[in-house]
């Protein structure tokens, strides 16, 4: 996959992940919102403690980011990632545009 700086939908992502293994959603909210309600297999880890956190990440994988609606959070982390050296975008409409 390419880099992009926009967002991948969630219909899109699904589909992904039926036939990828290499992709990881990371879930950029905090852990009271996560833990609310996330999309299943995504991983929490907090905005503030992404950067410190890429160190562990993988060049092989793909890392997709959300939040609640999508663009806010994700994106920024999105970017993080990137800058950090490793391949990611963002979910369109978040957590709560893949339960629709």
């Amino acid at each position: 996959m390419e880099i992009s700086t926009k967002c991948i939908a969630p219909e899109v992502l699904k589909e992904k992940l039926k036939s990828e293994n290499n992709i990881i959603i990371i879930d950029v909210r905090s852990f009271d919102e996560y833990t609310e309600k996330h999309i299943p297999a995504a991983v929490n880890i907090p905005l503030p403690l992404l950067e410190k956190e890429t160190m562990h990440f993988n060049k092989e994988i793909f890392y997709v980011t959300a939040c609640g609606k999508g663009g806010g959070r994700s994106a920024e982390a999105s970017e993080i990632i990137v800058k950090s050296g490793y391949v990611s975008t963002w979910l369109c409409n978040g957590t709560f545009g893949w339960f629709e």
